[in-house]
């Protein structure tokens, strides 16, 4: 592989994954070994494709079955790539991982189309963008902790209709409060949205854990509670995030 020659994308990506042929592996090795050109490159697509990893983990797991790899995908797409002059890698390269991200959406969108309830991990902020009863700290810590209040069976049937979820199964699913009553959250389909119990990561019981969080952060004088009504009406998932500081529920 002297002169010119470099190292294409796709083996680049069987090396970094240890797939490479057996009578492929020390040539490359040697090769990467001399040419840091190829090295640097290799760097380059290991953080990419740890890149594309955490966001099919954190993103579109929950949403896209789990026999869809986004590493198979990458790998896939730069097969079809593996021709490309050197010099045109990097090009091609970012225009492949458009491709690659804009497939996986697509993905995601068609799973979404075809199961109404994988796309409730966050409510939609037209129909529900959070209602608010009180701002008022004492009234809020001196109630007797109202958790989430029963909604009546008509209103979570509103609810279903409105995320297009019909029928919907009583187990799969709570109609939540986005701003829960322990928080000053107000008694309002604004307010309400039907969130999954089977979702793998970001279901129910981890926003009910956040709620506890912030409800005790708020009480003991630690968190404002706009800040806190704020913070779970505009993203819950990230307020966890925020809050537990990680990137995945605690156990």
């Amino acid at each position: 592989m002297g002169g010119e020659s470099h190292l294409t994308d796709q083996e680049l990506v069987l090396a970094i994954d240890s797939e490479l042929p057996v009578d492929r592996v020390e040539i490359v090795a040697q090769h990467l070994s001399e040419c840091a050109s190829c090295s640097a490159r290799k760097s380059e697509l290991e953080q990419a494709l740890s890149g594309f990893v955490r966001f099919h983990q954190e993103r579109l797991d929950p949403l896209v079955p789990a026999s869809v790899s986004a590493r198979a995908g990458l790998k896939a797409r730069l097969a079809e790539k593996a021709a490309v002059p050197p010099q045109t890698h990097r090009a091609h390269w970012k225009r492949a991982a458009a491709v690659l991200l804009f497939a996986i959406a697509g993905l995601a969108g068609y799973q979404l189309s075809q199961h109404p309830s994988r796309r409730v991990l966050l409510p939609e902020r037209n129909l529900t963008p959070g209602a608010v009863a009180t701002a008022d700290r004492a009234q809020v810590c001196d109630s007797a902790r109202p958790k989430n209040r029963d909604v009546p069976v008509s209103l979570q049937r509103r609810v279903f209709e409105e995320y297009g979820i019909s029928p919907a199964e009583p187990r799969a699913y709570e109609v939540d409060y986005l701003i829960t009553p322990a928080l000053g959250g107000a008694d309002d389909i604004r307010n309400l949205w039907p969130q999954s119990y089977s979702a793998p990561v970001w279901n129910a019981r981890v926003k009910d854990a956040l709620e506890d969080y912030l409800r005790e952060q708020v009480c003991s004088g630690r968190l404002d509670l706009a800040t806190a009504q704020r913070d779970i009406s505009s993203d819950w998932i990230a307020a966890y995030r925020k809050y537990f500081h990680t990137d995945r529920p605690v156990n």
